[in-house]
Order: C-alpha cells, then sequence, then structure tokens
C-alpha cells in the first residue's frame, strides 16, 4: 500500500490525498461502505461500482464464524470469493467479540467467546486475527485491540491500553503478508493522558496507517472530537488516518476538518432497512402516512438512481408491502447520498472552502445548533 498527500487545508487539519492498493487508488477522505458478511446489504458488487465505492469492510468476526476463512481462502480470498474488484479493509474482529460482554473472556493470550449464532465456544488471539485476515485476502488489515466500554474507569483504560499495545507487537510479528497493510489502533477512551500514550506507544511500532478506535461507542460527539483534537495531530502526516465506525454527516465533516482521512459505518444501510433516508435537508422516514401520496422524489436535489426513477409513495408502498426492493432503493439512495458528501469534501479541500462547505450543509441538513 501506498499514501500521498495531495493537498493540505489551509484553513483547517483536513488534507485530500490518494491510497494505493493492488486493488486500484482510493482518493481520500473516504467513507468505506461495511459488507459484514461478504455483502454490504442488500447491494450487488456492480452496484457498488456505480455509486463509485473504491473500497468496502469485511468483518473477521462474522467471516471467520460462517462460512470460515479457510472456506474463504480456498475460493481465492475474499476478492474473488464476492467477486469485488475493487480494495478491502478488514477489521479484526475485536470490537465484536468485545461487544458480547457476557459471552467472553479476556486474558493476555486473547479472548474465549462463545458465538451469537450458535453458542460454541471460540478462541481468538492477536496471532490468530492475523491468520484469518491473512486468509481473507483483504488489501488493509486490522491490528487485534481491546474494545472497551463508555464509560470505564482511568485504570481499567489503563491496562486496556497497555494490552493492545503488547496485542499489536504480537500482530506485527507474525503479520507476514507484505501485500497487506497492516494498521495499528489507537485506544485510551475519552483520556487525553492515555490517548497520548496510547498514540506513542503504537506509532512507534511504524504501522502502514493508524485508525483511532473506542470512539462512536455512546460518548457525547463533542467528547469525541474533543479526544480527535489532541489525538490525530499525534499520528504521522505521511500515513492513512482512519476513524473506525463513524458515517453519520456531521461527523464525517468534523473528523475531516479534525485530519481523518478514512471512515466506515453501517449507519447509512442500517437506517435504510427502516425506511429512514439522508436528503440535503435532513433525515427523512419514507415509511411514515404522510408520504403516502407524495410522488416527489426522496431528495428532489439528488441525482441517484433511485431519486431519477422512483417516487416516496412507490418507495413507502415497498417497505409496507414487505418488497426487498425497497430496501435496496432506500440503501442505494443513503450510500449514494454519503458517497458524494465525500466527494463534495474531497472538491471542498482543493478548492480551499471545506469551511463554507460544511457551514451550508448543516444550515440546511438541520445541524444550525452544532455550528
Amino acid at each position: 500500500m501506498k499514501f500521498e498527500v495531495i493537498k493540505f487545508s489551509e484553513k483547517t487539519r483536513a488534507r485530500r490525498g490518494k491510497i494505493f492498493t493492488f486493488h486500484g487508488e482510493i482518493d481520500t477522505p473516504v467513507f468505506m461502505p461495511v459488507g459484514t458478511q461478504a455483502s454490504v446489504k442488500t447491494m450487488a458488487p456492480h452496484e457498488l461500482e456505480e455509486l463509485g465505492a473504491k473500497i468496502i469492510l469485511g468483518n473477521t468476526y462474522h467471516l471467520y464464524l460462517r462460512p470460515g476463512h479457510k472456506l474463504i481462502e480456498e475460493a481465492g480470498g475474499l476478492h474473488k470469493f464476492m467477486n469485488w474488484r475493487g480494495s478491502i479493509l478488514t477489521d479484526s474482529g475485536g470490537y465484536q467479540v468485545f461487544s458480547l460482554g457476557e459471552l467472553r473472556e479476556i486474558r493476555e493470550e486473547g479472548v474465549t467467546f462463545r458465538s451469537h449464532i450458535d453458542g460454541s465456544i471460540h478462541f481468538i488471539s492477536p496471532e490468530i486475527s492475523i491468520e484469518i485476515q491473512n486468509s481473507l485476502g483483504a488489501d488493509i488489515i486490522m491490528c487485534f485491540d481491546e474494545c472497551i466500554p463508555y464509560p470505564s474507569t482511568y485504570e481499567y483504560v489503563k491496562n486496556s491500553v497497555e494490552r493492545t499495545t503488547r496485542w499489536a507487537q504480537r500482530c506485527k510479528k507474525h503479520h507476514k503478508k507484505s501485500e497487506q497493510a497492516l494498521f495499528g489502533i489507537v485506544q485510551g477512551g475519552l483520556f487525553e493522558e492515555l490517548r497520548k500514550k496510547s498514540a506513542k506507544d503504537i506509532t512507534d511500532l511504524d504501522f502502514e496507517g493508524y485508525a483511532v478506535g473506542g470512539l462512536s461507542v455512546g460518548e457525547p460527539k463533542q467528547e469525541m472530537y474533543k479526544v480527535l483534537d489532541y489525538t490525530v495531530p499525534l499520528l504521522p502526516e505521511n500515513k492513512p488516518r482512519y476513524l473506525m465506525g463513524v458515517g453519520s454527516p456531521d461527523a464525517l465533516f468534523e473528523g475531516v476538518i479534525r485530519g481523518i482521512d478514512m471512515f466506515d459505518c453501517v449507519l447509512p444501510t442500517r437506517i435504510a432497512r427502516h425506511g429512514t433516508v439522508f436528503t440535503k435537508k435532513g433525515k427523512l422516514v419514507v415509511r411514515n402516512a404522510k408520504y403516502a401520496k407524495d410522488f416527489s422524489p426522496l431528495d428532489p436535489e439528488c441525482d441517484c438512481y433511485v431519486c431519477k426513477n422512483f417516487s416516496r409513495a412507490y418507495i413507502r408502498h415497498l417497505l409496507n408491502a414487505g418488497e426487498i426492493l425497497g430496501l435496496r432503493l432506500t440503501t442505494y439512495h443513503n450510500l449514494h447520498f454519503l458517497l458524494k458528501i465525500m466527494e463534495e469534501i474531497r472538491k471542498a479541500i482543493e478548492g480551499d472552502y471545506l469551511l463554507e462547505l460544511k457551514e451550508e450543509f448543516f444550515k440546511k441538513f438541520g445541524y444550525e445548533d452544532e455550528l
């Protein structure tokens, strides 16, 4: 993997760049649609290409449990298995394992957990996480880290940060495939001292990119932004910076302004399946009865395939009738919306009007209180 910064913003910490992987070029800042189980829910690979997605995210925990990383390796790797020609990033499985709560036990060696599918017992260590990701064959893979709950005590977070560093060392030592870029993850909760310690310890290990983890887990957004304010400047300028699990429109702007290059989140696809879509004037719940006779597009200002061809009334009908096409159309639109935002953000960085774009978007979308 190679990363280059094309343009630094003059008024913010934002930067416009490119990531080069074996499977193509990725313009940054970038939003990565989430394909948890080797599929971005309801979307076919060619539709993601139509939308302009260059990289998607796969989930190590889920693919390990089903269908199994060895089967995917036998199929020729995740790209071939799912027929995706773009780049892929796989997470380490850490977040999913740690979110199991009482169904898992943490030790220095790794984590023992019960499958959410059938209750069977499994064990993942830093080495096993790397082995799984090596088998999957993603372009970018992540270190196995300890994801802490919010809120957590200083002592708990301190111990977690130290274990995350030890696990990162083990991940790097075990990683053998040079064609896969390995990213380290900075933890530390909401404690500035611990974030700075984690950033130093992880960057000293010299990974090919760095993620800020442990955010968007229930803390107020202003607290998340505060953490980014003092953490991101500690990460190398010549490596990509990835904010994990963040994808609301406001957080995309705020993250980019603070120097983040990569984002992922299930938000656009998840809310789409519940009948909520993004528009330039805010969220719209198209399932609502008031749209039963509304023959306008989801967003009159949108030029996506869905908005050019279907009405709110029709999509509402599909959703209420349980037709799969309804879920596909809302998902397509939401992904287009976020990918378009990122395209506009990249142009704004190039033209030095990012703050003006943010103000215009926030006022229109309904984020005035956050300006």
